[in-house]
């Protein structure tokens, strides 16, 4: 159900703002008095309430994060968040025209540069996907600015949504201890990175854990997890130290269940398909055990986003 209107007026604490086109259910863009086009997310549920907390919190310290604008605190309607606007956001542009090696490259860096923000200060941002980088393009070159977007599931490394292992953020994007349900931390932010850097690299819609089964389908979790383990697998012995054995079950039928014949493993790629650096990066991030995996500091001084 629409919980604003188009034309409708909306007063926040810094400008009067005009909705002019609904994108989904809950996101709107509208004018604000200087006719500069805004975002506004309104929904009655505690994650605005906790976007607009995490985007207070950062406001004043990066530019690598989509800042509040400002705030809708209107008894008649949804409290909303004004949000800033860019141009598109990664997955579409990425589909309208695939990314060449520089561009992945200057997307990457400002993708992880983003992260070392929110995990120096112990935050896990848990859906970091190709629709929630957003760009604006530039005159000079393709993209000139790249910003992370929706932080309300975002949450804190102690949280106890983190130590119980709630589910998170995309399926095709989750890690494997998240679907799992594992205890999981900034670690798995590295894990979605790796999956949204792979997208980019081959380009075209192209998704290398999207599993032939409808996304409600009883076992579309469960095929993720069988392909996290043919591309990237075998799940390592160290699972014995993280998971409890209904868990380890779990991952045993994985492994029982996929013949050697079905297996794909990443490093088996041929330069036709991705050159070896590249592989030697993804390689380098996509670790089954959250613990082996470098972090956003580690990657950004990799070799790779040395060379062109």
């Amino acid at each position: 159900m629409a919980t604003l209107m188009l034309e409708q007026t909306l007063r926040g604490r810094l400008s009067l703002y005009t909705v002019t086109k609904q994108l989904q259910d809950c996101i709107w863009l509208a004018r604000n008095q200087n006719k500069e086009t805004v975002v506004v997310k309104s929904v009655g549920h505690f994650r605005i309430h906790n976007e607009r907390d995490i985007l207070l919190h950062f406001q004043n310290k990066t530019n690598l994060l989509r800042p509040l604008v400002d705030e809708i605190d209107d008894s008649s309607t949804p409290h909303s968040i004004i949000l800033r606007y860019l141009d598109d956001d990664i997955l579409h542009a990425s589909n309208s025209q695939r990314l060449t090696r520089p561009e992945v490259k200057f997307v990457a860096r400002k993708v992880l540069e983003g992260l070392l923000v929110l995990h120096e200060e112990g935050f896990v941002h848990t859906d970091i996907k190709p629709s929630n980088v957003l760009v604006n393009y530039g005159k000079d070159t393709r993209f000139e600015e790249v910003q992370l977007a929706d932080f309300g599931s975002t949450v804190q490394v102690g949280s106890t949504y983190a130590q119980r292992g709630d589910p998170i953020g995309t399926p095709i994007f989750r890690s494997p201890e998240a679907h799992l349900q594992i205890k999981w931390g900034t670690s798995t932010d590295i894990w979605s990175f790796g999956a949204l850097l792979i997208s980019l690299l081959y380009g075209e819609g192209f998704h290398i854990f999207k599993p032939d089964v409808p996304v409600d389908h009883d076992d579309y979790d469960v095929k993720i997890l069988m392909k996290h383990h043919r591309c990237f697998g075998p799940f390592p012995a160290s699972y014995e130290e993280i998971a409890d054995q209904e868990r380890l079950a779990v991952l045993a039928w994985i492994m029982q269940n996929s013949p050697s014949e079905t297996l794909r493993p990443f490093h088996l790629t041929t330069t036709r398909e991705i050159c070896q650096e590249d592989k030697e990066l993804v390689l380098r991030t996509m670790k089954l055990d959250p613990r082996d995996r470098p972090t956003a500091r580690q990657l950004l001084e990799d070799k790779w986003f040395c060379h062109s």
